[in-house]
């Protein structure tokens, strides 16, 4: 089945791209750390959307439709790189900006993909330093559309990353057909892994599978230090969560 895209507006510059009247709504971005412990650095700073008054991304993402998915996914890479690059992430060695996107919001990725590197540009970001994750959840309707978007972003020097990879159904066939650069593995399977042999013979494989595939894993939700031992044990070294910081406006939360 081919994917369906309502018609896209025209590719915009940043100035366009940050002007969100279209959108009627506003939102910005809180930061949060995924941590190397083997460094004890951040590798990558997620961006995370939030409300002007602290709304969660659930009130922000519930007014994203067909008719602004575009322009919001658009302005949400502008908005991004913006906000980091003013944070002074760009300054921290060999740290990231994660990015989410909406797969069904790029009807091209070699035209969607001019408005990030103009954001890159007129900020002085480099762009060899974005990683673009997509929920494993996400429903998209033509599996080969989005690898061909993560292809794409691939062969630009871009880090690609599956979210929350064991709470979708089509993980491990996703996986087949394209393997990124991250996996990161769902919360409710690390949640409490030290307490689960069933959750930690599965997260246990999926580190077997990555390093088979050459991918680096990444341990979302982590809360507790009990967690964090069980799965340094496991080998995962990128881990993200409240122990290591919550999610901040207008912050880079452990720089």
């Amino acid at each position: 089945m081919t994917t369906q895209f309502s018609s896209p507006l025209s590719p915009t510059g940043c100035d366009r791209c940050r002007n969100l009247q279209a959108l009627d709504f506003d939102f910005t971005m809180a930061f949060q750390p995924i941590m190397n412990l083997e460094t004890n650095t951040p590798f990558a700073y997620e961006a995370l959307v939030r409300g002007l008054n602290g709304e969660g991304a659930a009130t922000i993402l519930a007014k994203v439709n067909d008719s602004n998915r575009y322009r919001f996914d658009q302005a949400c890479r502008v908005k991004a790189i913006e906000l980091a690059a003013g944070l002074g992430l760009h300054e921290l060695p060999d740290c990231h900006l994660s990015i989410n996107f909406l797969p069904n919001a790029v009807y091209r990725p070699d035209t969607c993909i001019r408005s990030t590197l103009e954001a890159c540009s007129t900020f002085g970001f480099p762009s060899e330093r974005l990683m673009f994750e997509v929920a494993e959840g996400e429903h998209v309707s033509d599996a080969s559309h989005l690898l061909g978007i993560f292809r794409d972003y691939s062969a630009r020097g871009f880090l690609t990353a599956i979210d929350d990879f064991g709470a979708g159904y089509a993980g491990l066939n996703l996986l087949a057909r394209f393997q990124p650069h991250i996996l990161k593995i769902d919360m409710e399977l690390t949640r409490e892994v030290h307490r689960h042999e069933v959750k930690r013979a599965i997260v246990e494989a999926i580190v077997l599978v990555s390093r088979r595939l050459n991918i680096r894993v990444v341990a979302e939700g982590i809360e507790t230090a009990q967690e964090r031992d069980a799965l340094v044990d496991m080998g995962i070294l990128l881990h993200q969560g409240y122990l290591y910081a919550r999610p901040h406006v207008g912050a880079l939360p452990l720089r």
